[in-house]
């Protein structure tokens, strides 16, 4: 593998306790009750206003108020996303063992762009990314391959030279789409058997292991 597109959130960055918190403080604004941080684990992974629609009660589905709670949520995390959200443990360690042997690397987020390069530059500034990407308008979400592809092409490597890292099923299911090896991480927020099952090539329980799958 030449390169390696890396999801954000629940590979990179534990981002979880900070999004909580700001989709529970939008949900108590419009009179709606909270959830437990682990209930988060399922919400995420699709964007703002999949985790919106997810995080509102099941019976509200008038999309002027889940309009609501995502402007809502997006004003409470553009002041807050830092708070407690940090690189995982081995994290900059392996980025660093990329770097050392010449990997090139990438960012593809389903979060929006903004915060998906706030985030790389505020929390991952050693590191050099070739592409840094979030959700705008005009690009498909993952797990559609147009934004993988579009990572691998800015780097200069073909999808087959370019593997996709991530912890969840979408993100499995976007390299695969793509054309790319595809790893599971197992310390983010989806169990192994869920990445498994969506077909990952290989599954990494710490990050110390990740430079060895991709290069072995």
């Amino acid at each position: 593998m030449r390169a390696v597109i890396f999801d954000m959130d629940g590979t990179l960055l534990d981002t979880i306790e900070d999004i909580a918190r700001s989709m529970n403080e939008a949900l108590g604004l419009l009179g709606f009750p909270a959830h437990p941080v682990d209930r988060y684990l399922d919400f995420v992974g699709d964007g703002i206003d999949a985790l919106a629609r997810r995080a509102l009660p099941g019976d509200v589905s008038d999309d002027a108020l889940v309009h609501k709670a995502v402007l809502e949520m997006r004003r409470i995390y553009a002041s807050s996303w830092a708070c407690t959200t940090r690189p995982f443990a081995g994290v900059p360690e392996m980025l660093d063992v990329l770097a050392a042997r010449g990997v090139k690397m990438a960012i593809l987020s389903n979060k929006l762009d903004a915060f998906t390069k706030d985030m790389a530059a505020t929390l991952l500034p050693r590191w050099r990314f070739e592409v840094v990407q979030g959700l705008e308008p005009g690009l498909a979400r993952k797990p559609d391959p147009e934004g993988a592809l579009r990572c691998a092409r800015l780097m200069g490597v073909a999808g087959a030279e370019c593997a996709f890292v991530g912890d969840s099923v979408i993100d499995i299911l976007t390299g695969k789409s793509a054309g790319m090896m595809t790893v599971g991480v197992l310390w983010g927020y989806q169990d192994g058997a869920r990445l498994a099952s969506a077909g990952a090539d290989a599954l990494v329980a710490h990050p110390s292991e990740l430079p060895d799958a991709l290069l072995s």
